[in-house]
């Protein structure tokens, strides 16, 4: 089997509009409308994940490989990668989306040695590089796997041997260079493994030191190679450590404040990880925005009944249009995307599925940018939350927040107030969303 006729579909998917019943069309992605003055792809900026699609063999924790791909299986390492890239390009066009993103060891085999992995590496980009010039996808992000090697079961960055901190550095520069060479938009850091399963063994303060040492010096590499666009963390609170130290937005803000990298880094949100942090997915997003952290979105969903990251496609208009609501009141994304950071189901081994999966879940995220474009003209949220704060637009309430008055000033006022309570209206507005969803 060639990359010619892996899948069946060989068109690029159409939109077809609302009364299509064709999987293999969208119904609402119709990419050249315009929404809020900007063309709809542009504001999705839809980005295929290499490695759940063309990587993952289907595995969980209690059987092995479902998919068996063609390129998954043969003596030829750089051989299958060739296949692999062949395929996944061809899936680029036929969704005809504008991006894509990888791991390092996704899309070319690791060596014996950490040269031969950064030479197999640079033969896929040359490979990358020649299809990107006859194709319009390019690359949303790159980044380093520094997770599922054997030498990085104590972590990468934070691992207490001094000797992987090294490696993983070299990994890291190796990933840096093809995302910098491929015109990437972002470079994304996951730390996997970053974390500690327990404190019996755990130097907490010296591992966060290495990890800011670690991070600091990606951001002086990239100012020195001239890459432009951001570095982004991807917060996820646990699996595979008990506690990670990307925890949640939050987290990281704090983190990037104590090692003086809020200039240079931004954040890579996940649905499933902010749901597994006990946060929901436009929680997330807001607090990113609230600390101008906001930078890139990982687009899956987790399951309600699971306690792990499921990493499926996203399904849920309403969720989606609540964080669309949010972001196109700050402009939407700049260097960021939608990545499809999911899996398809270990039991939906055809091709097909593969290219169904993507295509439900981008009509999804159309539905909701479209929801959230009608809220924001009919001022449905915004109006309610504008009129519960109006009182700080007062004078006197503004003084107290800039801070012209003192705690003394503020608390003689006080005593001639008798403040009411207001009702917070959560029903009424939670009945408003389900007007536009």
């Amino acid at each position: 089997m060639t990359a010619g006729n892996f899948f069946s579909q060989s068109q690029p998917i159409a939109f077809a509009g609302t009364d299509s019943r064709d999987p293999l069309a969208f119904r609402f992605y119709d990419k050249d409308r315009m929404v809020m003055g900007k063309r709809m792809e542009d504001h999705l900026r839809f980005s295929v994940a290499y490695w759940h699609s063309f990587t993952w063999p289907g595995g969980d924790p209690f059987g092995g490989e479902t998919f068996n791909r063609p390129w998954m299986h043969g003596s030829d390492a750089l051989g299958l990668a060739r296949q692999k890239a062949d395929v996944a390009f061809d899936m680029f066009r036929i969704l005809d989306v504008p991006f894509f993103a990888f791991h390092d060891v996704d899309v070319a085999p690791e060596g014996e040695t950490l040269q031969q992995s950064i030479d197999n590496l640079k033969a896929i980009t040359d490979i990358f590089e020649e299809k990107m010039a006859s194709d319009r996808v390019r690359l949303l992000w790159g980044t380093a796997n520094l997770f599922s090697h054997r030498r990085y079961m104590a972590g990468a960055a934070t691992n207490p041997d001094p000797d992987v901190f090294a490696y993983a550095c070299g990994q890291v520069k190796a990933a840096l260079d093809a995302t910098h060479r491929l015109n990437g938009e972002n470079y994304v850091c996951w730390g996997g493994r970053e974390g500690y399963e327990t404190l019996l063994n755990t130097d907490m303060k010296q591992e966060l030191d290495q990890l800011g040492r670690f991070l600091s010096m990606l951001v002086d590499y990239k100012h020195k190679i001239g890459f432009a666009g951001p570095i982004l963390i991807e917060p996820k609170p646990k699996e595979p450590t008990k506690h990670q130290y990307d925890f949640d937005v939050a987290t990281v803000f704090g983190f990037l404040q104590k090692y003086d990298l809020l200039a240079d880094v931004k954040m890579n949100i996940e649905q499933n990880h902010a749901i597994l942090a006990g946060h929901s997915f436009d929680h997330e997003v807001k607090l990113a925005y609230a600390h101008d952290l906001f930078g890139s979105l990982d687009i899956n969903r987790g399951d309600d009944l699971l306690g792990w990251d499921t990493d499926q496609f996203a399904m849920d208009v309403k969720e989606i249009t609540l964080v669309f609501h949010e972001m196109l009141q700050h402009g939407g994304f700049t260097t960021g995307g939608l990545n499809f950071d999911a899996k398809i189901r270990r039991q939906s081994i055809d091709p097909e599925d593969l290219l169904i999966a993507h295509v439900a879940s981008m009509d999804v995220c159309a539905r909701g940018l479209l929801a959230a474009e009608q809220m924001l003209a009919d001022g449905a949220l915004s109006q309610p939350l504008a009129d519960r704060y109006a009182g700080w637009q007062d004078g006197e309430a503004k003084a107290m927040l800039a801070g012209d008055r003192t705690l003394e000033t503020i608390a003689d006022r006080a005593l001639g107030l008798d403040p009411q309570p207001r009702s917070g209206r959560q029903e009424y507005l939670e009945g408003v969303v389900n007007r536009y969803v």
